[in-house]
């Protein structure tokens, strides 16, 4: 089965003798290890300020947290996402409201978050969803006009660029994930971005208990509780040892992303999501939108090739349900959605398998290797 998702490790002779090297250093919590990496991974990705996480939902939280959201506070979100984007925002006390999404991408509408916005909004998060940039100049300026927090959840989007900048600089805060299936891992991990170097002290110390690291433990004072959020010098190494690497991985990502825009768009019956004039997406899953998505998969999945959905709408699980209202673009989107392999590991051979299957499922032909 040619897999929609895979794990991508560094080279065994580069990783393992690292590995060995901290495992048996005598010092394999948060260090210098770690440190390395949050520098190596802002220069690489173009990023103000980075902090390293024990995974993207950490990253997260202490986003909402250093951007003054707390118990009672509205945050505009989409359900089109990870679980964890609006469990998060459960978790702090505060109240997700759904916006809609637009239907040919995924992403949010800034029309539909303009209209959700109350006094009691505190902050604006948004989804790059499967590595394609949202509308980020139209939610900028929403954010600012409203004096609210613009939060970026860049998981499914390392890489990407808007308007010639990096995916994870237009926000206030921003998220990357080194889960398992992520572009890159650290086995697991996040990062947290933040523009403004005044809010690091609070963010460094919410993932370590509320404690000031550097100051004797008999010596320092908890003004704010904390939380257990550190990345390892471990994790940290794998992380390290994928940058060298990962610009080649990515590359392929959009290689195969734009093979299938070009050859979808030619295909009735099917349409490739849509890409913003200024917007590069980083294709950590292909997007495609099928006027039968089911017949799709099913044709996919009998040649061996895994497609999905793989996401399920937030809005559609019973600690989220309170917080719907109508969404009849994310109804659209999901509808017409599946998700193809587009990684590093999809071949000039495998894509062209791809287009192939679909295009006999769209003309009504019987797929060649058909099980």
């Amino acid at each position: 089965m040619l897999p929609l998702v895979k794990v991508r490790m560094p080279e065994r002779a580069q990783l393992m003798p690292a590995l060995e090297h901290v495992l048996y250093s005598g010092m394999i919590a948060e260090g210098e290890e770690v440190y390395a990496f949050e520098r190596e991974f802002a220069e690489q990705f173009g990023l103000p300020h980075a902090l390293a996480m024990s995974s993207g939902t950490g990253a997260l939280h202490v986003a909402f947290l250093t951007c003054g959201v707390g118990p009672g506070d509205e945050v505009i979100t989409t359900s089109m996402t990870a679980e964890p984007t609006n469990t998060t925002i459960l978790q702090i006390g505060a109240r997700p409201v759904f916006a809609d999404v637009e239907p040919d991408t995924g992403n949010l509408s800034p029309d539909a978050v303009e209209r959700a916005i109350t006094p009691a909004t505190r902050a604006i998060c948004v989804v790059h969803y499967a590595g394609y940039p949202a509308d980020m100049t139209a939610l900028r300026a929403i954010a600012d006009r409203h004096g609210i927090a613009l939060i970026e959840d860049c998981a499914h989007a390392l890489g990407a660029r808007i308007a010639g900048v990096p995916a994870g600089t237009i926000g206030d805060a921003a998220i990357f994930s080194f889960q398992a299936i992520k572009h890159m891992t650290s086995v697991d991990g996040g990062m947290l971005a933040l523009r403004d170097p005044a809010k690091l002290d609070l963010a460094r110390r919410l993932r370590w208990f509320g404690l000031r690291k550097g100051v004797p433990r008999t010596e320092v004072d908890i003004t704010t509780p904390g939380f257990k959020y550190n990345m390892n010098n471990v994790t940290a190494v794998v992380g390290r040892h994928q940058l060298p690497t990962i610009g080649e991985a990515i590359a392929r990502h959009i290689e195969n992303g734009r093979f299938y825009d070009r050859a979808f768009a030619q295909i009735p019956g099917v349409t490739p999501a849509h890409v913003a004039a200024d917007s590069e997406p980083s294709y950590w899953l292909y997007t495609l939108l099928c006027d039968d998505s089911a017949a799709v998969e099913t044709a996919l999945v009998a040649t061996g090739i895994a497609a999905s959905k793989l996401h399920r709408p937030n809005h559609l699980h019973s600690v989220l349900a309170p917080y719907a209202g109508p969404m009849p673009g994310l109804d659209r989107f999901y509808d017409r959605l599946l998700h193809l392999p587009c990684g590093w590991w999809v071949n000039d051979e495998d894509r062209a398998r791809i287009v192939e299957i679909v295009g006999n499922v769209a003309s009504g032909a019987t797929p060649r290797n058909a099980q």
